[in-house]
């Protein structure tokens, strides 16, 4: 096998869980299953001869017909004469197996535990290598299935290196004396999978990625002597979904896969569907994922801080120009992979606190809304959200940060609605005294012109000063407009004159609301394509008190969006003036 990455699980009843307890049959089945699915073609899927529940399960493996062809069914067996037997049996009838056997070789087992000289476990590693070779040869002929062989020099890492390989060469030696085919086809089978398992992690991952080609999480470098190992040669790690294992647990092979796949190397392995990975290993082993767990946990795709927030927001929008351009390859701050190559949604990207930035709340808005706030309206905002974090002690939802602009921009509907409601309005130009535009906030006396000026809109910021209107060059008082506005429920007509439509807009409700705003930001872009396409428009008003260029001394931010470009100016305008009105008193009607 050539892969670089493999899967292999261990379930056998020493591997316990949550509960204390090791996997059943049919969750080792379902989890089994889910492997396959996965793209997993060597399997470990138990130590046979250690219960009756692991033996059945090979058995069922067979009977079921569960093994694709192309799938490689491993077992694991210690040096003991009876129990390789067992195990033997366990897999008859199985088309493709890897027979992994292993006895302990470092100093401290030989001596303290199995109390052997070197040449004892030589001895009994080579013996029992001829026992397997042997029974390998029978169970090909008499079932039909294609045997490999596998040996651990179990505790490795601490084993003496010139002994290891003194072991591993007599092993090899006694495996390749073999006369009789182990494959079914009559093929002999040259090949032998030296496993060299960091037991115990005892040294840093350069010392042990020359040699290394299973890891256990010891000290937690198990992925980073993984990786170091296959550049130094290894072709086949062995681990387990998510670091499953006894003590610490073994190599993850979602983060070694998911790492090679950041880097430009496919590990032909399916995690499209994380969630799914992870739902099977949760519910079969009892034991939760951590949420900051490389690549599965629920917040490893997520930025709270404020400069994270800013730079992934960033580079999201730059990385969408250059797939319009067809340069697909993916590059965000702080985002090795896509999320959505994992089945993960853009939603838990960002997510807010207090300590979060603009950048992170107007990426929310824009996803939500898709309104692409101008900079100063983002730390306005972000003010707003601040505030209601810190009051909370709790993070703000997505659904939290839309619902927060809608109040405070009054904006989607009359439940948001704010003191003052633009119900309808009509301009007339001074000059001819004819009509030149007529309608409600939604709805465009001509709505094909309207359609062609708002599709042609790009984002625009234009700094007006109180004595300049931002939508028209024409004289001063050139234009007339009339609205009908509710104030605190009450229907009232209100009458301005200026340059343009928000000029005219503005000096109506200084006229007959004592409302004094002028404009010192504006900005528009476009919200949609086709036929339904609509304005959204930004407008910062600033009171008679605060100077237009003093932008140390903020204004009151308004939002409007409407598919005619005039109304949703107006729509803003009377946005922002509900800002500032707060529950100050309107002037009273004088008609």
């Amino acid at each position: 096998m050539e892969t670089k990455v493999l899967q292999i699980v261990s379930v056998h009843p020493k591997t316990y869980f949550a509960d204390k307890v090791a996997m059943s049959n049919q969750q080792k089945t379902r989890f089994f299953r889910h492997l396959v699915q996965l793209g997993f073609k060597e399997i470990e899927v138990s130590y046979p001869a250690a219960s009756d529940s692991d033996f059945q399960f090979c058995r069922d493996l067979q009977s079921k017909g569960e093994v694709p062809d192309d799938v490689w069914i491993q077992v694991l067996t210690p040096a003991r004469a009876d129990l390789i037997k067992r195990t033997f049996e366990a897999v008859a009838g199985l088309k493709h197996v890897i027979i992994h056997m292993y006895n302990a070789t470092s100093c401290l087992f030989r001596e303290v535990v199995f109390n052997n000289d070197r040449d004892e476990t030589i001895r009994l590693a080579s013996d029992h290598t001829r026992l397997v070779r042997e029974l390998a040869e029978q169970y090909a002929a008499s079932h039909g299935t294609s045997f490999r062989y596998e040996y651990s020099p179990e505790t490795f890492s601490q084993t003496e290196t010139p002994y290891a390989v003194e072991v591993c060469e007599a092993v090899k030696k006694t495996w390749l004396a073999g006369e009789k085919s182990v494959w079914a086809d009559g093929r002999k089978e040259e090949r032998i999978i030296f496993n060299l398992p960091a037991t115990v992690e005892v040294a840093t991952p350069n010392c042990f990625a020359d040699q290394a080609r299973r890891t256990s999480l010891t000290s937690g470098c198990a992925v980073a002597a993984a990786e170091l190992g296959v550049l130094a040669g290894a072709d086949r790690i062995e681990g387990t979904v998510l670091g499953n294992g006894e003590r610490t647990g073994n190599v993850d092979l979602v983060t070694l896969g998911l790492n090679c796949y950041s880097q430009g190397i496919p590990p032909n392995l399916d995690f499209s569907d994380m969630f799914s990975v992870i739902d099977t290993v949760t519910e079969c082993t009892g034991l939760p994922v951590h949420p900051r767990h490389p690549y599965a946990g629920e917040l490893v795709f997520t930025a709270f801080s404020g400069s994270h927030q800013d730079a992934i927001k960033k580079g999201l929008e730059a990385q969408a120009q250059r797939e319009k351009k067809g340069d697909n390859k993916w590059s965000v701050p702080y985002l090795p992979i896509d999320p959505a190559d994992v089945g993960c949604t853009y939603e838990a990207v960002i997510r807010v606190n207090s300590q979060s930035g603009k950048g992170g709340i107007a990426y929310i808005v824009k996803s939500a809304l898709a309104l692409d706030l101008p900079r100063r309206m983002q730390i306005a905002f972000y003010k707003v959200v601040q505030d209601r974090s810190e009051s909370t002690g709790k993070e703000m939802t997505s659904k939290d940060i839309t619902t927060a602009f809608r109040q405070t921009y009054h904006l989607g509907g009359s439940v948001y609605d704010g003191r003052m409601v633009l119900k309808s309005f009509n301009m007339v130009d001074i000059r001819s005294a004819a009509p030149s535009a007529v309608g409600t906030p939604s709805l465009s006396p001509d709505r094909s012109r309207a359609h062609s000026r708002v599709a042609s809109l790009t984002n625009s910021v234009v700094e007006a000063s109180p004595d300049r209107d931002i939508d028209s060059n024409l004289p001063s008082a050139s234009k007339r407009l009339k609205a009908k506005v509710l104030v605190d429920g009450a229907l009232r007509e209100i009458s301005g004159e200026g340059n343009g439509p928000l000029s005219s807009f503005l000096d109506a409700l200084q006229g007959d609301l004592g409302i004094a705003l002028s404009i010192r930001e504006y900005t528009e872009h476009a919200v949609g394509a086709g036929s339904d396409v609509k304005a959204a428009t930004y407008v910062e008003l600033i009171p008679p008190n605060v100077e237009a260029k003093d932008k140390t001394k903020g204004g009151f931010w308004g939002v409007g969006v409407d598919a005619d470009i005039t109304a949703s100016g107006l729509k803003a305008v009377i946005s922002a003036a509900n800002g500032y009105l707060g529950q100050s008193p309107v002037q009273a009607d004088n008609a």
